[in-house]
């Protein structure tokens, strides 16, 4: 399996992730969020982009998948307000993927699937 970026075929697991995670960059990352759109989510805006490029700087530095929890941190740090209401704040992001947002984020980023407690 694979997604077409610039004619050329980048290998994909069955359930869309990459391969050889190291293939990403921002071409490869535009491909699989118009694939992750083309299979039916809702189109990916410019707060989800900004938590792809959260998980892929995450991983980067820590060599490890970031949390919900992580995720959280990092947003009320960049935006200056906490975010209390961690039901809410849950489902917001439920909202922009309602399959896991921390499996979507991790496929969209390129980064290793995450193990089942992570999800």
């Amino acid at each position: 399996m694979g997604i077409k970026v610039h004619g050329e075929i980048v290998e994909t697991d069955k359930e869309g992730f990459l391969v050889n995670p190291d293939r990403w960059d921002e071409d490869v990352g535009e491909a699989l969020i118009k694939q992750h759109e083309a299979d039916g989510h809702i189109p990916v805006g410019e707060t989800a982009r900004g938590m792809i490029g959260y998980f892929r700087e995450h991983f980067r530095e820590n060599e490890a998948h970031p949390t919900l929890h992580n995720l959280r941190l990092i947003l009320t740090e960049r935006h200056g307000k906490d975010l209390h209401d961690h039901r809410a704040y849950k489902m917001f992001l439920y909202g922009l993927f309602p399959h896991g947002p921390v499996r979507m984020l991790c496929k969209l980023a390129g980064i290793p699937k995450p193990t089942d407690e992570l999800q």
